[in-house]
């Protein structure tokens, strides 16, 4: 058994991905299956505003790309969650940790923001984010 990490996934690669994560599922399937450990890569657009796949898809609202790469190992967070409209997840996640709903996810764009993108089925996350904002 060898010690040996691979190689880096070429980086140029992740850009491209994450970019085409935006809305070219085709792209994504045929990149996963290439090269699949790039479901968790991250791409730096500068100043530490870091995006994986999940993250580009999640704020578009293309949830057809989000559970493509949520099957092939994403890891959810809860901007994934809110844009899918999984109302218990996003309810978990903001009672272990109330300060989420203030967080910004890629580009800066809100929980909220991700919600919405997530169209008439992020509609219960919606409440769920109207309620919490409104008790405190």
């Amino acid at each position: 058994m060898s010690d040996e990490k691979p190689a880096p996934i070429d980086k140029e690669l992740v850009g491209e991905f994450v970019l085409k994560a935006h809305g070219d599922l085709d792209f994504v399937r045929q990149t996963v299956e290439r090269e699949p450990a790039v479901v968790n890569a991250a791409w730096d657009w500068g100043g530490g505003d870091w995006e994986t796949g999940l993250g580009a898809a999640s704020h578009v609202g293309r949830r057809d790309i989000a559970e493509y790469l949520l099957e092939h190992g994403a890891r959810k967070d809860v901007f994934a969650a809110a844009m899918l409209g999984e109302v218990d997840v996003v309810r978990a996640m903001l009672d272990a940790q109330p300060e989420l709903r203030e967080a910004r996810g890629p580009h800066g764009i809100s929980l909220r923001a991700h919600a919405e993108a997530g169209g008439e089925q992020a509609g219960g996350v919606l409440d769920l984010l109207h309620g919490a904002a409104a008790t405190t």
